[in-house]
């Protein structure tokens, strides 16, 4: 008999599923039963057998918070109406709220707790700064779940480190699930022009301003193109350069194509799916020495690893400047991609696993 398994985060669906999500369902559905509590897209069609949708909540800003406040309350009444061998936690938090609906609702069930990056970010260096009033709360919330629960997954080097300083052992390390189909077609050639692309969530944790300041004292004749939005659109305003809020993925892979090299200036990362597509495009990287950007890329032979925002600068003038050297990196990065890749029934495999 297949283990049942309850995927819990905060993570939006839209339903019906694009096929190559629908495809890494189709492998967890060959190795377990499988239910998924999240969030729904606002243009989501309703939920169905596997998925449990819970809807966004207007206004805006506190759509966030219902969705924790009402999380464990939810899980709970999945586990008496799953009866879920195994609940699989996506974040720390969605962990200690597993543990709390195990507690209320007296059903005996594992809990693993993925880690898919820094913890501490979410309330430091993401959204408004009334986060950082949660900050101690939250990081004593994370630190108790990740001691507490059954077993805990990382996906990196870098999330293993963050893990074994609580003193905890990971049950298993290994790359998160990416749909990566519209990056694995052959690499294009660099078009003429430089450029240089980030791509991301526009937040105080990807360092934004660091890239508008290295960016206005670079001196290069190449230009920047932003993918992207949040809290410091505002920043991306003021540089003046080509900005897209959204792009699909067949978008950022086209945005690959058209550029030299992709940006990532983070204070904190965690899996890095954009360094992935990157190197699956045959771009090199430009990035700080933070999370697991080192984990992936390494220093001048599939990227160039920088300290400051200074060193930033210097970096974009030198690989906008030399074609040769953008392709010399990017022929490494696509090499380096390897490891990091895994077919769905690869990916279901492991959690299958994982969860005996």
């Amino acid at each position: 008999m297949k283990r049942r398994v309850l995927f819990v985060g905060r993570s939006r669906y839209r339903l019906p599923l694009a096929p190559s999500v629908a495809h890494k369902f189709d492998a967890l559905r060959a190795e377990v039963d499988v239910r998924v509590l999240a969030s729904a897209a606002p243009d989501s069609a309703p939920g169905d057998a596997t998925f449990v949708l819970v809807r966004p909540v207007r206004p805006r800003i506190i759509d966030g918070a219902a969705f924790w406040l009402l999380l464990p309350v939810r899980i709970a009444r999945q586990l008496r109406d799953f009866r879920p061998d195994a609940v699989v936690a996506q974040t720390a938090h969605d962990a200690a709220a597993a543990l709390l609906a195990r507690r209320l609702a007296r059903v005996p069930v594992r809990i693993v707790a993925e880690v898919h990056g820094d913890w501490r970010t979410s309330t430091r260096l993401y959204g408004s700064s009334a986060r950082r009033l949660l900050s101690g709360a939250a990081d004593a919330v994370a630190a108790f779940a990740l001691r507490r629960a059954d077993a805990v997954r990382t996906v990196s080097p870098f999330t293993t480190g963050l893990v074994r300083d609580l003193g905890v052992e990971p049950a298993a390390d290994f790359p998160a699930y990416m749909d990566l189909e519209p990056f694995t077609r052959p690499p294009e050639p660099l078009p003429a022009a430089p450029v240089a692309l980030f791509v991301g969530v526009l937040e105080a944790y990807k360092n934004v301003d660091g890239l508008a300041e290295a960016w206005r004292t670079a001196r290069t004749d190449g230009a920047l193109r932003i993918v992207g939005k949040g809290s410091r659109e505002d920043v991306v305003r003021s540089l003046g350069v080509r900005w897209d809020r959204e792009l699909s993925s067949d978008g950022v892979a086209r945005a690959l194509d058209d550029a030299w090299v992709l940006v990532l200036p983070s204070r904190s990362e965690g899996m890095g799916r954009v360094l992935v597509e990157a190197f699956c495009r045959g771009r090199g990287v430009i990035g700080s020495r933070a999370g697991s950007i080192p984990n992936l890329v390494e220093d001048g032979v599939s990227g160039i690893l920088v300290d400051s925002n200074e060193e930033l600068a210097r970096a974009l003038e030198r690989v906008l400047g030399d074609r040769a050297l953008a392709e010399r990196l990017g022929a490494a990065a696509r090499e380096a991609a390897a490891p990091w890749l895994q077919t769905p029934e690869e990916y279901a495999r492991r959690i299958a696993e994982l969860v005996a």
